[in-house]
């Protein structure tokens, strides 16, 4: 590679980037800088005006300038930190917070109107593409910061994600574990039970997103005991731990299970799924049988854990 490549790159993908005008296409009297302060103040809404300048490499006069203008708008206020006083907080109002809001939703858009002149054969690469050269370039996410638990979106699946639940346990069990071809299969028949046939009034699937790829799922199945759910395939990527995406999937598929009158939530685990368990006993599921077996290449020990739904919290 050489620096013309990355020069060539760079004025092909600016051109991209300028089909997303951020005046023109949006409609918004605002520049691509001033959007990028409103985002950053929108999900961040306690912030020093020093942090803000660090995390957007931005300078102070310019910066001064925007949120003097924002000010002027009314759509942000400055007031002592709570943290030093030398320093000055910003917060959106509720027309800054609004505001904010209309541009995302503006750009969300316009981008998903760009992406539907790609074909979803490529999508998957156009992807991927650009994960690799934010990794090899060092930049932990497109906004210069490290990724929030606020930055995970639960939603329900989009064509292509449940077989991405089968990929992806397949993949990452394989090089944790070492399970064998057994064990996609498996995920393989529970995944094509649910889509041909699942009462979505009984039956949920939720996908986690960051940054607009999948990072974790979790599976909520009639099981064959009445009154009870079964909780199935719960998996978050290496790369998106410690952000609570586990506790969040396992929160909302107990959440949906109440609402649905459901008795009791089970589920099946091997006891070297350690991170997994601890999440289930954190949400209040009960361990109540254990069973050494051979499955998947592996000797293991099966666990069955129970969530009595009518219990009293203690």
């Amino acid at each position: 590679m050489t620096v013309q490549d990355v020069r060539s790159f760079n004025r092909f993908y600016t051109n991209v980037i300028g089909a997303l005008d951020y005046g023109r296409r949006l409609y918004a009297p605002y520049t691509l800088t001033e959007s990028r302060v409103l985002y950053e103040l929108a999900h961040a809404p306690r912030t020093d005006a020093a942090d803000l300048r660090t995390q957007l490499h931005l300078d102070a006069g310019y910066l001064t300038r925007i949120l003097n203008k924002f000010e002027e708008d009314g759509l942000a206020e400055r007031g002592p930190s709570d943290t030093d006083p030398r320093r000055r907080r910003i917060t959106l109002t509720a027309a800054g917070r609004e505001a904010a809001a209309l541009l995302d939703e503006r750009a969300r858009e316009t981008v998903g109107a760009m992406l539907d002149t790609v074909r979803a054969e490529d999508r998957p690469r156009l992807a991927e593409a650009m994960r690799t050269v934010r990794t090899i370039l060092g930049d932990s996410d497109s906004d210069g910061r490290a990724p929030r638990p606020e930055d995970v979106v639960l939603r329900e699946p989009a064509p292509g994600d449940l077989g991405w639940i089968v990929q992806r346990n397949a993949a990452l069990y394989a090089a944790e574990y070492g399970f064998d071809a057994d064990y996609e299969a498996l995920v393989a028949r529970i995944v094509a039970d649910y889509a041909e046939d699942h009462d979505p009034h009984l039956e949920r699937t939720w996908i986690a997103e960051l940054d607009g790829r999948p990072v974790g799922c979790v599976m909520c199945v009639r099981d064959d005991t009445p009154g009870a759910a079964r909780l199935r395939l719960l998996l978050v990527e290496p790369d998106a731990r410690g952000l609570r995406i586990g506790d969040r999937l396992v929160g909302a598929l107990v959440d949906f299970a109440r609402e649905a009158d459901y008795r009791e939530v089970v589920l099946w685990t091997n006891d070297i799924l350690g991170a997994a368990r601890r999440i289930y006993q954190r949400h209040g599921f009960v361990l109540v049988a254990e069973k050494p077996h051979h499955s998947f290449g592996q000797d293991l020990t099966g666990q069955d854990w129970r969530l009595d739904l009518h219990a009293t919290p203690e």
